[in-house]
């Protein structure tokens, strides 16, 4: 076992190798119920585009824990790699409750998305620094999902510019729909409850005898998420915060900067 950062007591994980990285999908795919971009992107595609847009979400997800495990791999564990996390092959991230039956279960039960792929374990105490190599492993993900989300919009940018695709047509607009998915999990997965990735991020910056404290949150974190999502509206009418909100804001800024980066390497 390797020691903390210098002053910082280590998390208690006696029993388990650490606190695991979760590439959590639950209020991001749960968000699609929105108008915004059930009926703005995934609403409009038909059955085949909706099948490719799926398929590149799970990619997108793998890619999202390959990311997770390779930077913990850098950082000294090899958990992800001894466990052959560290591929592309999106079938070691599927978890058979999390990724195929609960989002059946709630698209025909209440007409929306609600998953996730299989967590990342991280063994915490075999990191060389675990609080700050913790809170790089954790947002690698999410910046990996800003990545792909640059990287489809330049795509679909240069696929319409050049005037090979009208914006109508299928692949346009199953890429239109897969940016917005991860921007969406970029953005969501940055929310500072825990056990999303954020919440690392979040652990890293507070002071050392807060961290095992607000960590502790995790065990009903699931359940507070799930919380803010369906009691955003009710909330804001009392002035408090709305998850929601929060989420589709940040999403807004987070589009016109990638559209501001794209005209600015000459992308339109």
């Amino acid at each position: 076992m390797r020691p903390a950062d210098r002053g910082e007591r280590p998390i208690s994980v006696p029993k388990r190798p650490g606190p695991r990285l979760r590439a959590i999908l639950t209020g991001s795919l749960a968000l699609l119920a929105s108008p915004a971009l059930a009926q703005g992107v995934l609403d409009r595609l038909d059955p085949v585009g909706v099948v490719l847009a799926l398929l590149l979400l799970i990619f997108s997800l793998a890619l999202h824990e390959v990311a997770h495990g390779w930077v913990a791999l850098q950082c000294g564990d090899t958990t992800a790699r001894d466990l052959g996390r560290l591929t592309l092959n999106p079938l070691p991230h599927v978890d058979p409750v999390m990724t195929v039956i609960l989002p059946v279960v709630f698209y025909y039960s209440m007409g929306f998305f609600f998953g996730g792929a299989k967590p990342v374990p991280v063994a915490f105490h075999r990191l060389r620094h675990p609080w700050r190599d913790m809170m790089f492993v954790a947002i690698a993900g999410p910046f990996t999902n800003l990545l792909l989300a640059i990287f489809f919009f330049f795509l679909l940018a240069i696929l319409l510019g050049q005037g090979m695709y009208e914006r109508n047509q299928r692949l346009p607009e199953v890429l239109e729909a897969v940016v917005h998915f991860n921007i969406l999990l970029a953005v969501f997965n940055l929310i500072p409850i825990p056990p999303l990735d954020g919440s690392r991020v979040m652990a890293w910056l507070l002071p050392a005898g807060m961290r095992n404290s607000y960590l502790a949150v995790e065990r009903f974190g699931l359940v507070l998420i799930f919380g803010l999502i369906f009691l955003g509206p009710q909330l804001a009418r009392y002035g408090l915060p709305d998850l929601n909100a929060w989420v589709f804001d940040g999403m807004r800024w987070v589009l016109r900067g990638i559209e501001g980066l794209a005209a600015l390497v000459g992308i339109r």
